[in-house]
C-alpha cells in the first residue's frame, strides 16, 4: 500500500472519475425518465450514487481531497433526509478515519523528524494508529516520563498531494453543489487550500496549540492537550481520551447533546477573546466530551487570528443583523467595510442575507436542528441566485480573516444542528463578542471611559 496517492495521474484520474461518473449517471437517470419513471426519483438516485462515490473517492485520496469531503459532512445536516439518510454513515467515517500508512512508513517519518533513537523517547508505542485523518494519522504512545501522548505523523507527500487535489477539486463545484445546495464550494475551497498550506506546518500548528493550551489552562469548560514536542513532520501532544463528537450525535442524550453544542460553540466564540484566534476547523472529529463533562479540544492547525478590531466588527454586524432593520445592516456593512462604498444595496435583500445567520442570537433560547438548517438551505439556493442578478454578490468586501470566522461558525452551526442543541447561544454572543451587546465600537468605549 502506497503512502498517499500522489502522482499527479493518479490522483488527477480518481477525482476525474466523480465528474465523468455523474455524466454517466445522469445520462442513465434521462433514459430512465423516458421510460416513465418520475424526475423526481431518477434525480435522486442519481445523487444517491454520486455522494456515495464522491465520499468514497475523498476519503481514499487523503490530502485535500479528504479535507474538503470533512468539510463537506459537517453540512450533511442541511441535506434533505431521504438523500442524507444512506450516507450519513459515510460522512461520520471522513470525520473520524481514514486508510492508515504502512508501519514502516510512520517509522521513517518518525526518525526523519526524532531522530533515529525515536523509540528512545517512549516507553510505549502503539504502530496501529488510533486515528487518521486527512493529512496526517495519530498514534497513541506512553512519553519517556510515563505521560499517554498522541503522536502525530503527516503523510509523506501530503504537500504535493494538497495542492494537486485543490487545483483538481476547484473544477469540481458544478458536481458537489447540487448534493450541498446553498453551500458556494468554490471559495470554501480556495479558503480551505490558504489554511491547508498553514496545517501542513507542525512548528506553527505547536505554536497555536500552545497559545491555546495556555489561556484555556485550569478552565472548567475546556481541556487543550500541552504540546509534549514537535520536529518536523512529528508533533507529539498529551493524549485526549473521552467520547468522540460523533458518538454524541450517533446515540447522545439530550443533556448530553446541549451540553456539548453549547461548550462547542462557547469555544469558538471565547478563543479570540481569550487568545486571539479561532479555531476555524469544528468538525466532530477534533471534539471529545470528557467524564467530568468539560470539552476535549485538538487540531490546532488551521487556526486564524482574530486581531481586537476584527472582534468589534463582527459583534456589531451580529447585533444589527439581530434588530432586522436592513437600512442599518446597509450601514454598519459600509462603516465596517463589508460593503463597497458606493453602489445601490437592496437593504431588504441583503437583511434575509444576514437573517439566517443571526437567528440564533436574536432569542434567549434556541434550539439548532436538522429542519432548521434544511429551511437555511433551501433559502440560500434562491438568495444566491438573488445576489447574483441584482449584483450584490459585487458589493461585498469580506477580508480574509472574516472569511475563516465565517467558515468556522457556519461549520459549528452545522454540528450543532447535527446535534440537536439547544442553548442560550445569545447570552455567549453578548458574554464574548464586543460591540454585540450595545453596539459601541473600541473608540465610543475608551469616550465613554474617558
Amino acid at each position: 500500500m502506497s503512502d498517499i496517492p500522489r502522482r499527479a495521474v493518479t490522483r488527477t484520474a480518481k477525482l476525474a472519475s466523480l465528474p465523468i461518473g455523474f455524466a454517466g449517471r445522469r445520462a442513465i437517470g434521462l433514459g430512465k425518465r423516458t421510460l416513465g419513471r418520475p424526475a423526481e426519483t431518477v434525480a435522486l438516485e442519481v445523487q444517491r450514487r454520486t455522494a456515495e462515490q464522491l465520499f468514497r473517492v475523498l476519503g481514499e485520496l487523503k490530502g485535500g481531497a479528504m479535507k474538503v469531503g470533512q468539510l463537506l459532512s459537517i453540512f450533511e445536516a442541511g441535506l434533505p433526509e431521504e438523500l442524507a439518510g444512506p450516507f450519513r454513515a459515510s460522512l461520520t467515517k471522513l470525520q473520524e478515519s481514514a486508510p492508515p500508512m504502512p508501519a514502516a512508513t510512520t517509522h521513517r517519518v518518525l526518525a526523519e523528524g526524532l531522530g533515529d533513537d525515536w523509540r528512545e523517547m517512549f516507553a510505549e508505542f502503539d504502530d496501529a494508529p488510533a486515528a487518521a485523518a486527512s493529512i496526517g494519522q495519530v498514534h497513541r504512545a506512553v512519553w519517556h516520563d510515563g505521560r499517554d501522548v498522541a503522536v502525530k505523523v503527516q503523510y509523506p507527500g501530503a504537500g504535493q498531494a494538497l495542492m494537486s487535489d485543490f487545483n483538481q477539486i476547484s473544477r469540481l463545484s458544478r458536481l458537489i453543489t447540487p448534493l450541498f445546495p446553498g453551500v458556494e464550494v468554490k471559495p470554501v475551497v480556495a479558503d480551505l487550500k490558504r489554511r491547508l498550506e498553514k496545517e501542513l506546518d507542525y512548528v506553527d500548528e505547536a505554536r497555536a496549540q500552545t497559545a491555546f493550551h495556555d489561556a484555556y489552562a485550569g478552565d472548567p469548560d475546556f481541556l487543550v492537550p500541552a504540546v509534549v514536542a514537535q520536529s518536523g513532520n512529528v508533533l507529539v501532544t498529551e493524549w485526549l481520551g473521552g467520547t468522540p463528537l460523533a458518538k454524541v450525535i450517533a446515540a447522545g442524550t439530550q443533556e448530553e447533546r446541549d451540553r456539548a453544542g453549547l461548550l462547542l460553540f462557547r469555544f469558538l466564540l471565547s478563543g479570540p477573546a481569550r487568545c486571539e484566534m479561532i479555531h476555524i476547523d469544528p468538525h466532530p472529529g477534533n471534539f471529545r466530551l470528557l467524564p467530568d463533562g468539560r470539552l476535549g479540544v485538538m487540531d490546532f492547525g488551521g487556526a486564524a487570528r482574530v486581531p481586537a478590531e476584527l472582534q468589534w466588527s463582527i459583534g456589531r454586524m451580529l447585533r444589527i443583523g439581530t434588530l432586522g432593520d436592513g437600512d442599518e445592516i446597509v450601514r454598519v456593512a459600509r462603516e465596517e467595510g463589508f460593503l463597497a462604498p458606493e453602489g445601490e444595496v437592496d437593504p431588504e435583500q441583503l437583511a434575509a442575507i444576514v437573517a439566517p445567520h443571526t437567528e440564533p442570537f436574536a432569542e434567549e433560547r434556541f434550539r439548532y436542528s436538522r429542519e432548521w438548517l434544511r429551511e437555511q438551505t433551501a433559502r440560500g439556493v434562491g438568495l444566491a441566485t438573488d445576489m447574483r442578478s441584482s449584483g450584490l454578490a459585487r458589493q461585498l468586501r469580506l477580508p480574509p480573516q472574516y472569511l475563516a470566522v465565517s467558515r468556522a461558525m457556519a461549520g459549528c452551526g452545522g454540528v450543532l444542528c447535527q446535534l440537536g442543541a439547544e442553548g442560550a447561544f445569545r447570552a455567549e454572543a453578548e458574554r464574548w463578542l464586543p460591540g454585540f451587546a450595545d453596539g459601541d465600537g473600541p473608540d465610543e468605549e475608551a469616550e465613554a471611559t474617558a
